[in-house]
């Protein structure tokens, strides 16, 4: 039985992209929990929480950076601040911005807060003042001064009946304000470094601050002075009150003690007892890299924090943008978000049913995510930038390589879909850059680096035989070393049948190995500069190769010739996949675009321009349906084939056209030439229009039935169809229609309906020259049409000389007249 056809693709659209959303800041999250603010740029994004989509970017008009934003208790109100020193106010559900005001302060507004009841709002500078201002009446009501440095930290008591503000500044000093008397009524003294928050008692008489003094201070509102320091030895972020809530974490013993949440620079949240200063509980850590000093800067360190009481989860942020919400009740892990992905350096399909991607970013980190709602898993366990992934054939394993000289496997739980590492490797000497999976079976991986060596890492069965999690983690050895380039390794694959590795090298080359012992097979030579990817064929004995040349090229593997040669990329092609049953290439290149080739006719027949900067992830899914692309410019885009698609839309289409075309000429049959013209000129189609005025013409009263039929036509209609005037103009052979429709259009139409037309002033712009040159061309016509006229009246039906002999009279006896014509 013969195979079916393949199906050439044709075309890939853009089914989801996974952008950068936060890059620093605060975040905030709507009342009901559904959606999650944050800052990028110039944009502030809000994001879906159930899908992990952007459903709306507010964007600043000035292109300045917001510096920060705040949202109403009552979520009706969000403020945004930027670097133009103008606060504007958004209806952040639709984006429509209702109001921009200056901000009055001469530097921009480093801080905000609202009141508990959605109607004052405080800004803090950085030019030291403190600016209230009532939101619903539209004016300052407060400038309170007297900080020093910028005001990083405002805050409403949550008692509004007091009217007291909460400020900190530079000198490390907490000010309680009097709104009554915009007076600083105190000053609590306690922390050594920067203040960072602060929170209430439901009572409102107790507050907690924290610092990045390694220091929480327990505060008596009603004497303003200290009553506990709590040393929690990190720096400290922020601090939250634990709701009073049974079964939340901390609250097994007591429930009515004053517990509260620090989370800082150590990474992790813990929960302490406000009366006896003791941790309640750590949380478990989930980093294995080693300990950052904190002079340094740790990058798992938490930069913001807040609670959400309805949903009983807690929200932190961390110094690498992730987001990430724990269950309140035992700070497990619900979802999270990576904000931002700094430069993918490779992108693969992850699952059983390609359900996730796996994303090797800029970072120590690998990056798991679940398409359908875009929550991230972080893996650590590399020490160093991961530079490349591969992906064994079940899917639910996969192997990663990194400039910390080691490979791993991990793998996937195919019910939970966590990832855990199972399995590492060492031996390179220098950054490992290209990897490699076996094609049937998990047996083997084979290695590239940066050492010139490759290694082929057996898997011991272990790995490839356990079902549930490995506690202890497996040591990879390579079984073989081989020396297989003079300059840096690439790229690796190995075969459908595993029994061949080709690799590709800086130094121009690529080489074709036994599978078994690393023994070289032969050498492909003919790029001019070095090599960045090499694939086989999944059908033919053909590997294919892409370089910093600007070129794509395939190989036999037979005699190692070069058989093709694609050229189109105007600048380095990094990678390069087989689709349609490798009967076409996919290429991605450093300037950002993806090129579709048919290798039959060494055509690429498509162009897509999805990135900015360097593709560098390439990886189609198991169905050949869609393509995912990582690029420098920190986005991952899904290309869905569209092929299919395309193909029925212009079959729907050449099938409504024909069924239209014959409706048409069933109205032109029948004479209804109204709804002839109407549907003409739905149609689009200049030349069907053109076809309909000139039936119309051909009737006995052909002009007055075409004005008829004209005048009933909509604006629109009337609109259409002077367009195409125009266009008919242009022709003598059809001017004669295009002027009847002018000059009846002109005589029922006022000067200013015509102004009401769109594209009116290019229509008239067009018509004008070809009308004249037509009007001079009747004209010539008409004077020699009139010759013809004196001359027939003129001559005498005699004999033919006397015919020839009034002829030699007659035509200088004209002349004159004809002058004094042209004089006229």
């Amino acid at each position: 039985m013969a195979a079916p056809a393949v199906q050439f693709k044709t075309n890939y659209a853009v089914e989801k992209k996974i952008e950068p959303f936060y890059k620093k800041g605060r975040v905030q999250i709507s009342k009901d929990g559904s959606h999650l603010l944050c800052i990028c740029g110039n944009k502030l994004n809000v994001l879906e929480i159930a899908t992990g989509t952007i459903t709306r970017s507010i964007e600043q008009d000035d292109q300045e950076d917001i510096t920060c934003f705040i949202l109403s208790p009552d979520d009706e109100i969000l403020v945004t601040s930027s670097r133009a020193l103008l606060l504007k106010q958004w209806q952040w559900q639709t984006g429509i911005c209702t109001r921009t005001w200056k901000a009055i302060h001469t530097a921009p507004v480093a801080s905000m807060a609202f009141d508990s009841t959605s109607t004052l709002l405080a800004t803090g500078g950085c030019d030291s003042t403190i600016k209230i201002w009532d939101v619903l009446k539209q004016y300052c009501t407060h400038n309170l001064k007297g900080s020093s440095g910028v005001v990083h930290l405002v805050q409403f008591h949550p008692d509004m009946s007091r009217l007291q503000l909460f400020s900190s500044s530079m000198d490390y000093k907490i000010r309680i304000w009097d709104l009554k008397s915009s007076r600083c009524l105190c000053l609590l003294e306690n922390h050594y470094s920067a203040v960072t928050s602060l929170c209430f008692s439901a009572d409102g008489d107790t507050m907690i601050s924290s610092g990045r003094d390694k220091i929480c201070t327990v505060w008596d509102l009603v004497t303003n002075t200290p009553r506990r320091t709590v040393p929690v030895y990190e720096s400290v972020e922020v601090v939250l009150l634990l709701p009073s809530t049974p079964d939340l974490i901390g609250r097994d013993q007591d429930t009515t003690s004053l517990l509260f949440i620090t989370a800082g620079s150590k990474g992790i949240l813990r929960v302490w007892d406000a009366a006896t200063s003791r941790c309640l509980y750590t949380q478990t850590s989930p980093h294995t890299s080693k300990k950052v000093s904190e002079e340094e800067g740790d990058e798992h360190s938490l930069t913001h924090c807040l609670l959400l009481p309805n949903q009983e989860e807690v929200v932190t942020v961390s110094a690498e943008h992730s987001i990430i919400m724990y269950d309140l009740h035992n700070l497990e892990l619900r979802k999270q978000f990576a904000g931002y992905n700094d430069e993918v350096l490779d992108v693969k399909f992850l699952g059983a049913s390609d359900s996730h991607i796996v994303v090797a970013t800029n970072s120590p980190q690998i990056k798991v995510f679940e398409l359908e709602t875009s929550n991230c898993q972080i893996l650590y366990g590399h020490s160093e930038t991961v530079l490349a992934l591969d992906v064994f054939k079940k899917g639910l394993m996969f192997a990663s390589c990194a400039k910390d000289r080691t490979v791993r496997i991990w793998r996937m739980n195919k019910t939970s879909g966590k990832v855990h590492c199972v399995a590492m490797g060492g031996g390179h000497t220098n950054s490992v850059g290209a990897i490699a999976c076996s094609r049937l079976k998990g047996s083997f991986i084979v290695s590239g680096s940066q050492d010139f060596t490759l290694k082929r890492w057996t898997l011991p069965e272990s790995i490839t035989e356990s079902k549930g999690r490995i506690s202890e983690l497996e040591s990879l050895y390579a079984s073989v070393t081989e020396k297989g380039h003079e300059k840096d390794i690439n790229s690796v694959a190995v075969s459908p049948n595993d029994k061949l590795i080709v690799s590709g090298s800086q130094d121009k080359t690529a080489k074709l190995w036994s599978s078994s012992d690393l023994s070289l097979l032969g050498v492909f030579r003919g790029h001019k500069r070095g090599i960045w990817c090499v694939q086989f064929s999944p059908v033919d004995q053909v590997v294919a190769t892409t370089s910093a040349d600007g070129t794509l090229k395939l190989w036999g593997l037979h005699d190692f010739s070069c058989l093709k040669t694609f050229e189109g990329h105007d600048a380095s092609v990094l990678k390069v996949i087989f689709v349609s049953r490798g009967t076409q290439l996919l290429t991605s290149g450093s300037d950002g675009l993806l090129k579709l080739w048919t290798i039959k006719t060494n055509e690429c027949i498509k162009t897509l321009d999805g990135h900015e900067d360097k593709v560098w992830g390439l990886h189609r899914n198991r169905l050949d349906s869609v393509v995912v692309t990582g690029s420098a410019d920190s986005s991952i885009v899904l290309w869905k084939d569209v092929t299919e698609e395309e193909l029925a839309e212009e079959e729907a289409k050449q099938e409504t056209e024909i069924l239209q075309q014959q409706e048409l000429s069933n109205l032109l049959h029948e004479k209804r030439f109204l709804k002839a013209l109407g549907l003409a000129i739905s149609l689009d189609q200049p030349h069907t229009v053109l076809r309909v005025i000139k039936a119309i013409l051909l009737e006995p009263q052909g002009k007055d039935d075409l004005e008829k039929n004209i005048l009933r036509l909509r604006q629109d209609q009337k609109e259409s169809i002077l367009r195409y005037c125009s266009v008919w103009n242009t022709n003598s052979r059809n001017c004669h229609e295009a002027q009847c429709v002018l000059n009846i259009l002109l005589l029922h139409e006022t000067p200013e309906d015509l102004l009401q037309y769109g594209g009116i002033r290019g229509s008239v712009e067009a018509l004008i020259p070809y009308t004249e040159r037509h009007m001079q061309r009747m004209g010539r016509l008409l004077q020699a049409s009139m010759f013809v006229d004196f001359m027939w009246q003129h001559m005498k039906l005699t004999d033919l000389p006397m015919v020839e002999d009034a002829v030699s009279v007659t035509v200088p006896s004209c002349a004159l007249p004809l002058q004094e014509n042209g004089k006229a």
